[in-house]
């Protein structure tokens, strides 16, 4: 994949499109997902151009790396969900159904979520 800068992240991040956002900061964007696979499934984006985490992982800065996953903390213990638990996930590439070229992870939470993966393939 290569980044696309018209994908839907990007405009989210440009303010083109409205987001249900619940938090904000100099490295990070987080806003609730449109298709909720739990009941509660925010998405957070760092405000980079990068397509997956092993580009985020190889090309951001240090401080961008560190201020992204910062957040992504700070908005499980803001969303009260430290105590109880949560996932996160991060699909890279095609194999895992990444939809967006835009490196982003989702933050479940809210109920107990089963297992992470219901079959094997293979």
């Amino acid at each position: 994949m290569t980044y696309d800068p018209g994908n839907i992240f990007a405009r989210i991040l440009r303010k083109e499109i409205p987001a249900r956002t619940i938090y904000e900061d100099d490295f990070a964007l987080a806003f609730h997902d449109i298709a909720p696979q739990a009941p509660l499934h925010v998405l957070v984006i760092p405000k980079g151009p990068y397509v997956s985490i092993a580009d985020f992982g190889a090309t951001a800065s240090p401080d961008e790396i560190t201020g992204f996953w910062r957040a992504v903390s700070k908005i499980a213990k803001e969303q009260g969900l430290t105590r109880e638990g949560f996932r996160l996930i991060s699909n890279s590439g095609p194999n895992s159904g990444q939809e967006v070229p835009h490196f982003h992870v989702h933050l479940f939470g809210g109920a107990a979520l089963g297992p992470l993966l219901t079959q094997k393939t293979s």
